[in-house]
């Protein structure tokens, strides 16, 4: 309980404003496409020089808590995932505003994403030692088959087939390979300059869900959108309320998920939303509704987005591991005061460790208060007509592109994959698979990589990769992932016809 101790200080002046506008302008770089939760982090640490050490990582740590949820506004209203973390709210999330449920869908966001959040925090605070060792028990192996696991996903996530799913994730997954090779330091399909560097993943995220939508604005004519426009609908607090907290199994399902992948390093919180959308859905008796709007696959996917927060930050406050890039900024954050993470933390600097700690447990509920307070406001939006609409997803989108790496290469790739999965959508395919093969194909094919060079100095790959109980179950929950996809989609087959 030794945390209780320095409640105080995150309730100092300072510590607080800090907190706030940590809070504030995350929830704004969240909402903006383009600006992921480690960019705005970055963006921060310049502002934390002339701090304390424990004020800086406060205004850090505030930033990286609510920019994740504030991903889920764009994601929502725009279909733009403000973060690869947000990829899975836009699947029902957008839906509900098309259909004017927008303030709704923030609301049950901001929630579900204080329970999974306030969660992670606990976790952190209560399991640091239990949970480090058993984070440092993931090896190459491990890592590749859960990336695996992973990809299997995907058959689930895309609408018309698992294998149009399949397909659309393979593509993904190629499309990871283009650039340099890390291990082997060769070329590989560099066809234009603007590929010399890969493809960068928050180019492709807007390009994929953003262009195809203004490209469909387009091509139904100004004439029909200008006259368009969609009645918001009021939605009390309380009823929100109550709808998250009465969707126990998709709220326990999403908070869960994103703790365990949350706490592995180097998986991060890109896959925790889509894996815990698709668990969600497996487990659902309504599984028909996902994607057309479903309260269920909102409150999975942003529950699990935030409740990874606390956990990925254990191996980094006490194995130096950042367990997603956002931590690895924020390690950055702590080596820039003299503070160097490990074991012996908590013993050394405990007036920094636990006040930054306490302040993400508090700057998860001002985050859904200020979030649910802009809910109404924001929602607004989609009385926009949607041929003004378009081209201002436009304009964010070639925003949102340069501004990574302030490269025009990256708007080219945006508008490329953007115009490609425009075609590949009016045959059934889907955006969300062909991302999470673009996420997942680096971390399997540099686990695999390193694996094979252990393995070759070892018993061989066979047995490096198929034994070893953590392998064995890893296998195990991909067989059974790829059957159930199949099995469902057979079933629904014949319940059509």
């Amino acid at each position: 309980m030794e945390f209780l101790s320095y409640f105080g200080e995150v309730f100092t002046p300072i510590s607080m404003l800090l907190l706030i506008g940590g809070t504030v302008g995350g929830l704004i770089l969240g909402a903006t496409p383009g600006l992921s939760p480690t960019m705005a982090v970055a963006l921060l640490i310049p502002f934390t020089f002339h701090l304390q050490p424990v004020h800086g990582l406060i205004l850090l740590g505030a930033a990286y808590t609510s920019t994740v949820a504030g991903g889920a506004v764009s994601a929502i209203l725009l279909k733009i995932p403000g973060a690869p973390a947000n990829i899975a709210t836009t699947l029902d999330g957008h839906a509900m505003a098309v259909r004017g449920q927008g303030a709704r869908a923030l609301q049950l966001a901001f929630l579900s994403s204080l329970v999974g959040g306030v969660f992670g925090v606990l976790l952190l605070i209560f399991l640091t030692p239990l949970l480090a060792q058993w984070a440092l028990a993931f090896g190459p192996s491990h890592l590749f088959w859960l990336a695996i696991l992973g990809v299997t996903v995907i058959g689930s996530l895309d609408s018309d087939s698992v294998v149009k799913g399949l397909l659309s994730g393979s593509i993904g997954m190629w499309l990871a390979t283009i650039g340099y090779d890390d291990m082997q330091g060769v070329q590989r399909f560099i066809f234009h300059d603007a590929l010399g560097g890969g493809v960068n993943i928050i180019a492709a995220l807007i390009g994929l869900f953003a262009i195809p939508q203004v490209l469909t604005m387009f091509a139904k004519g100004w004439q029909d959108y200008g006259v368009e426009s969609i009645e918001v609908q009021r939605h009390p607090l309380s009823a929100a309320v109550h709808e998250v907290f009465s969707r126990t199994r998709a709220l326990t399902i999403g908070t869960l998920s994103g703790s365990i992948i949350g706490l592995i390093p180097g998986v991060g919180g890109q896959i925790a939303g889509l894996v815990a959308y698709d668990q969600a859905k497996k487990f659902s008796p309504e599984k028909d509704k996902f994607g057309t709007g479903h309260s269920e696959g909102v409150i999975a996917a942003e529950s699990a987005n935030n409740a990874m927060v606390g956990p990925s930050l254990v191996p980094l406050l006490t194995l130096s591991i950042p367990g997603s890039p956002t931590a690895a900024v924020l390690l950055g954050g702590l080596l820039i005061h003299g503070i160097f993470p490990g074991t012996d933390l908590f013993d050394n600097h405990p007036e920094v460790a636990w006040p930054f700690i306490n302040s993400m447990l508090i700057g998860q509920i001002l985050m859904c208060a200020f979030g649910i307070y802009i809910a109404s406001f924001a929602a607004r939006i989609a009385q926009v007509p949607q041929s003004i609409m378009a081209a201002a997803v436009l304009g964010l989108a070639v925003f949102g592109s340069y501004s990574v790496q302030q490269s025009m290469g990256d708007v080219y790739v945006m508008m490329a994959l953007g115009t490609m999965m425009y075609f590949l959508e009016r045959f059934g395919y889907s955006a969300a698979p062909l991302v999470l093969g673009l996420i997942l194909g680096p971390i399997a094919e540099s686990n695999f990589i390193q694996g094979s060079l252990i393995a070759t100095a070892g018993n061989g790959q066979f047995q490096y990769f198929f034994s070893g109980a953590l392998n064995l179950l890893l296998i195990a929950v991909v067989v059974v992932s790829i059957g159930y996809s199949a099995m469902m989609e057979i079933r629904n087959r014949r319940v059509a016809a």
